[in-house]
Parts: structure tokens; C-alpha cells; sequence
């Protein structure tokens, strides 16, 4: 059990035995020197007192507990304080042991990215990978045993328009990823002047879940570019992938027939008049006009709908404890489709976390239109800008360090500047912002944990130190955030935001640089203090370093 919690333990058994059964614990804001609150409004019917004189009295009961210090009552509630004697060594001398990732005793499944393989990944789609990642690293961290899933789209209409597109260019072999975005560009201006191409568009699809082999290896071929290509560019950003689910498989397989049979029992499959399958969840509290999903067309070939049914009764089935899928915000209407099927089939859904766009200063991303920020060539520009920072402060660093420096700069800058922002909102990513060495930044997080590291390197801290000498205002800031990381990633494993980790490293950091700047660590007035100093440094530098972890962000030694 980590310190913190101990705290909140000592604090609910002592209001427990004053006969609070109940007792509601609250941080107090930032004005109120404290670090737990217990609001009485609550208490006032029951006792019929006011809130007030309620804490004044509880305060007054409030026993001497080895980890709690001074306990008074300010208006309705009753402040308690950390006794940092007791608590301060806790915290220190535990630290790595107490905040070390938690034995998996729980199956998670996430699914996340499962970019339609047709181009280069752009920014906007980035956002998915790095927020699905992040989840992943946190749940692991948590105690989940995590399988990580990308679900390729390698039978849609998008990729028989690069079948299309690649017919007569290069053998299938001499095409680069780097061609297609030109090619899916080059075919949906063909389809806009060329209609016929539909129906070119839709034999392709027949062929394919009629089971040709012919055309199989086709698709098979292309999407093996694409999704190799894409998956080299997010490995970049340190994004990687247990599962490669492919769509295929669910026509190819034959698992088709078994969920229409499902379906069918259900009562709420109906033919529509264009002859087609359509699922009328008529009794779902969907929107009207919503409560219909086409499964199947009226030529007998499946819908994505009705291969994602399957899908995801397949990941229900293997995810014990938690099954996860990340989507964007036009996707909720969708899932809420999707949702009702699986409540209808006996299944419980996946929870979704939905997040919003990154956008351009003229709006949203397109691929098809072109109108895109490719992700590669954002890394490679963040890399550049980030080197030229490096020769300048580092002229004598060896080329080859310099460049894997400001790599790993570049990955933080991006994955920070997104991760940072709660997933319901939108994001205008300026790369310029993202790579500054100060402020809410992945550089700036770096470069702390480098300038920690390097008092480490000239002081040399040892393992045993008093840690009760640490006394200063900005030394007990520093270690009220270090308390509080078990519960922030708790709370991000919990609710799936892992901007709750980025916002409190940010904290810790600042707190952090506060104490560098006014606190005297190397030239301490004593050995003992320089001890206890140095142990608080190394404390930090681990926390911080595990929290950029979660982020997918690598502490680098020096910056």
C-alpha cells in the first residue's frame, strides 16, 4: 500500500470511530494548507447541527495517527494534514518499490488505430494510436495483462479502389506504401468523372466474398503494403501491436453464416424493400430514424456491419476483465448501433472512448481530398527542428546521438501535444508549441527529467538519508504530487483518460523546477540535508520518468 493511501486510511478510521459511518474524503483547494478535507454538510440532518459545529467537534476527536499531523475545522469541514515526519520517510524510502507496475491479474483487450488501409496515416489519425496506446500502457501498469488489436480493413470498397487504381502501374511487388496515397488519390477523381467504375468496384467485391483466389491474393497483396507501411511509421512513435485482425477472415471463414443465424432469432431481422437485411431495433433507444442497420446487401454480400458483429463478438470472447475500442467522435452513432446488437445477442458491448479531431487552421482532414498533415513527415520536420536545438546547445555531440536525441524529442513533442488533451476535445496541433523546452510540453518534461539526472550524476545520492529533515515549502509541494501518482494512474486505468497522467507529470514538474530554483540540493547546509535532498530528487526523477512511460515517452538522461 503507497503512502498516500495509508493516509486516507488512518484518516477514515479515525473518523469511523467518532461514528462517522460514511465518511466523504475531498482534496481542499490549493488556498487551504491541507491535504484531505471532510466536507459535514451531509452530517447536519442526521445530527441536527450546523456543518460547522459539526467539524469543530470532530476536529476535537480527531486522535494523534502516526501519519496524520494537525487536524482543524475551517467553516463545515475538517481539515487533516500529513505528519511529515512519519510520512516522508514512508514515501522516499518506498518509493520504487510502492509505484513498480502492479502483477497482471486481469485480461484486457483494447483495440485501437484500425486505419483504413488506403494512405499514409496523417495526423489526424494519429490521434487514436497514441490515445489507444497510452490506454494499453496504463492498464498494463495497472495490473491488466493487455492484448493489443488492430482490425485491417482489408476487403472494403477503399481497397478495391486501389486494386483498381494499381491495375497495369507495377507488379505488386515493385509498389512502394509511399505510392498509394497518389493512387487512391488518382482513383476517386476517376470515379467522380467515371461512375461505371462502381460497378467495376463492386464485381471486385463479389469475386472476393464468393471466395476467388485470384482476387484474394490481389487484396491480399495490397493491404500487406499498406499495412506494413502504416505500422513502420506508428512503430516510429513507439506504437506497436500484439493482433492483426483482418476483415477477410469473417467472410473467408464461413462465421458469417452463424451470426445471421443469430441475428435471425433475435425477431428483429426484416427485409426491406430494396431486398436487402436490415436489423430494425425497434424497442433500442436509438435515435429515430437510426433504429435500422443494413447487415447485408440485396446481392447476398456482407456489410461492414455485420463482419464488425462478428468481430466483436470474437474480442468479447477473448477479453476476460475489460474489452476496449477507441473511435472517433463520428463514429458514436455507429457504436450506439452496434451496442444494441450485442445487448440484443446477450452480449455486453466493449466500452468505447470516443475522441475528437486534430485540426487543420482550415478545418478537418481529408484524405481523400489530399488535404492532409502526413504523420511522417510531421515526425521528420519535429526530428529536424529538434536537431537544430541539439547542435546548438551539444556542438561536440556525435552526429548519431544527436539524431536518435532529437528523435526521441520529436516522439515526445507529438505524443505529448495530443495525449495532453482530454479525448472529447478538439485539437489544433502547432508543431512549433509542441517542441518548445519550456511550458505543458514533452520536451519540457524531458529536459527535467535530464536536469534531475544530472544533480543525481554530481551528488551521487545514497540509500540511506533522514527524510524528515525535509522541511522547505517547496520540498513538501514536490512530495504531496509524489503521493499522489498510484491514484492518478488508478484513475486513468479506471476511466481510460490518460490525460490525467500528462496533466499530473506537468505538475510534478513544475513543482519540481519551483524547488530546483529556490532550494539549495548540491550545496545544502549539511551532508544529512544534501542526503535527504538528493533522495527527493532520485524520487522524482523516477516518477517522472515512469509517467512519461505511460505516455509512450522515453526520459532521456541528457537533453
Amino acid at each position: 500500500m503507497h503512502a498516500f493511501q495509508q493516509f486516507k486510511n488512518e484518516v477514515l478510521s479515525a473518523l469511523k470511530k467518532a461514528g462517522i459511518k460514511e465518511p466523504s474524503l475531498e482534496a481542499p483547494p490549493e488556498s487551504v494548507d491541507a491535504d484531505l478535507a471532510v466536507p459535514c454538510f451531509m452530517l447536519a440532518k442526521e445530527m441536527k447541527k450546523a456543518p460547522a459545529l459539526i467539524a469543530k467537534d470532530l476536529a476535537a476527536k480527531m486522535p494523534s495517527k502516526s501519519l496524520i499531523g494537525k487536524v482543524e475545522a475551517l467553516g463545515p469541514y475538517v481539515n487533516f494534514s500529513i505528519n511529515w515526519d512519519v510520512f516522508a520517510p514512508n514515501l522516499l524510502g518506498k518509493i520504487s518499490e510502492n509505484y513498480a507496475k502492479k502483477p497482471a491479474k486481469k485480461k484486457a483487450l483494447v483495440e485501437h488505430t484500425s486505419i483504413n488501409p488506403n494512405a499514409s496515416p496523417h495526423v489526424g489519425r494519429s490521434r487514436n494510436a497514441i490515445l489507444g496506446d497510452s490506454i494499453v500502457r496504463v492498464l498494463n501498469y495497472s495490473g491488466f495483462d493487455v492484448e493489443t488489436h488492430y482490425f485491417v480493413n482489408d476487403i472494403g470498397k477503399q481497397i478495391a479502389m486501389l486494386v483498381i487504381g494499381c491495375e497495369g502501374k507495377k507488379a505488386a511487388t515493385e509498389l512502394a506504401f509511399n505510392d498509394m496515397l497518389k493512387i487512391y488519390r488518382d482513383i476517386n477523381a476517376e470515379l467522380e468523372a467515371n461512375p461505371d467504375i462502381e460497378k467495376e468496384i463492386s464485381q471486385l467485391l463479389n469475386k472476393l466474398e464468393a471466395g476467388d483466389k485470384k482476387t484474394l491474393a490481389r487484396f491480399h497483396e495490397i493491404v500487406e503494403i499498406c499495412a506494413k507501411g502504416q505500422v513502420g511509421i506508428l512503430s516510429k512513435l513507439n506504437i506497436n501491436y500484439d493482433v492483426f485482425d483482418y476483415e477477410s477472415q469473417y467472410v473467408t471463414g464461413k462465421k458469417l453464416p452463424g451470426v445471421m443465424k443469430s441475428l435471425e432469432k433475435t425477431g428483429y431481422l426484416i427485409t426491406d424493400d430494396d431486398n436487402r437485411r436490415v436489423l430494425h431495433l425497434k424497442d433500442s433507444n436509438l435515435p429515430e430514424g437510426n433504429k435500422h442497420l443494413v447487415v447485408e446487401r440485396s446481392d447476398g454480400t456482407s456489410m461492414y456491419a455485420l463482419r464488425d458483429i462478428a468481430y466483436t463478438i470474437n474480442k468479447i470472447k477473448r477479453a476476460k476483465d475489460a474489452n476496449i475500442v477507441v473511435l472517433g467522435e463520428d463514429h458514436k452513432l455507429y457504436f450506439q448501433q452496434l451496442a444494441e446488437v450485442m445487448r440484443v445477442l446477450g452480449y455486453t458491448p466493449p466500452k468505447v472512448v470516443h475522441y475528437s479531431f486534430i485540426l487543420l487552421p482550415s478545418g478537418k482532414m481529408s484524405t481523400r481530398k489530399g488535404e492532409v498533415v502526413l504523420l511522417e513527415d510531421l515526425l521528420n520536420e519535429a526530428t529536424d527542428a529538434a536537431l537544430v536545438e541539439i547542435k546548438a546547445r551539444y556542438p561536440d555531440l556525435p552526429k548519431n546521438e544527436s539524431l536518435l536525441r532529437a528523435k526521441k524529442i520529436a516522439v515526445a513533442a507529438v505524443r505529448y501535444g495530443i495525449i495532453k488533451v482530454s479525448p472529447e476535445k478538439n485539437i489544433i496541433f502547432r508543431l512549433k508549441d509542441a517542441l518548445r523546452f519550456e511550458g505543458d510540453t514533452g520536451p519540457y518534461l524531458q529536459y527535467t527529467t535530464a536536469r534531475a539526472n544530472s544533480m543525481l550524476k554530481k551528488g551521487k545520492p545514497v540509500n540511506k538519508f533522514d527524510a524528515a529533515l525535509l522541511k522547505e515549502t517547496e520540498e513538501l509541494a514536490v512530495m504531496r504530487k509524489l503521493a499522489l501518482f498510484p491514484d492518478v494512474v488508478d484513475a486513468s486505468a479506471s476511466t481510460l483518460q490518460p490525460h490525467l497522467v500528462a496533466t499530473y507529470i506537468h505538475e510534478l514538474a513544475d513543482s519540481f523546477n519551483t524547488m530546483y530554483e529556490k532550494v539549495p540540493v548540491l550545496k545544502a547546509e549539511t551532508e544529512e540535508l544534501k542526503d535527504a535532498r538528493l533522495a527527493l530528487v532520485r524520487a522524482t526523477r523516477r516518477v517522472l520518468a515512469s509517467g512519461l512511460s505511460l505516455l509512450g515517452i522515453e526520459a532521456l538522461e541528457e537533453m
